[in-house]
This record gives structure tokens, C-alpha cells and sequence, in this order.
């Protein structure tokens, strides 16, 4: 094999092994009673969203401490689990109508630590 097609090769199968260790979008699943994210984080729900509007109320400085469940262009909804369109255009997951976050304070899976957070935020059920 010539060195130009080996090095082809071997570009393509670092493009391949970069692209496989891209971070997967997925759906909410249900753990122990509560709704995570695909990196295992506790989801929210925020009780100034409006269920089925589409849209999410928490934008900006919101947003840094309750960072949106983001969905990817490619994500389709599914059941109970559906996709809005927040102020910037990115996409959200939504289950059940109700926009979904995780909250910065949570440092572990099964962290629950935003559960009532101004009595506006409620850990997002199945």
C-alpha cells in the first residue's frame, strides 16, 4: 500500500474513532423514581414553564444554574417525551409538555439537591 493510501487510512479512522466518542443525544429515562439525562444527572422540571407551550421560561442567567436537557437536531420526540424550540433557536427536551434541566448544584448521579429550589423546581417524574 502506498504511504499516501496508508495515511488516507489512518486519517479516516481517526475521524471515525472522534466521531464515536462524540457525547450520544438521547432521550430521558427513568432511574429510581426520577428522570436522567444520558450522563446519568437527576432532570427537572420549572413550575413557571407552561406544560405543552413549546417554549421554556428559564433563559439566560436562569439557564446557568438550571442548564437546559438539550436536544440535538436529529433527536425525535417520542411518547411522552417531545422537543422546544428555546429563545436562542437550540432544541430541549421536554417529557410530558414540561421542559427539562439539570440543576449545576448536583455533583453525582442520584443528586436530588435541586428538588424544591425556590419552590419553583421539582425533580421530573416518569
Amino acid at each position: 500500500m502506498s504511504p499516501l493510501r496508508m495515511s488516507s487510512v489512518g486519517i479516516a479512522a481517526a475521524l471515525l474513532g472522534s466521531l464515536l466518542a462524540l457525547p450520544a443525544f438521547a432521550q430521558p429515562k427513568a432511574v429510581d423514581g426520577a428522570l436522567v439525562g444520558a450522563n446519568g444527572m437527576t432532570l427537572y422540571t420549572f413550575d413557571k414553564d407552561t406544560a405543552g407551550s413549546g417554549k421554556s421560561a428559564c433563559n439566560g442567567g436562569c439557564a446557568t444554574n438550571w442548564p437546559p436537557f438539550m436536544a440535538a437536531d436529529s433527536d425525535k420526540p417520542s411518547g411522552d417525551f417531545t422537543i422546544v424550540t428555546r429563545d436562542d433557536g437550540k432544541k430541549q427536551w421536554a417529557a410530558k409538555g414540561w421542559p427539562l434541566y439539570y440543576w449545576v448544584k448536583d455533583t453525582k448521579p442520584g443528586d436530588k439537591t435541586g428538588d424544591g429550589v425556590n419552590g419553583t423546581w421539582k425533580t421530573a417524574k416518569p
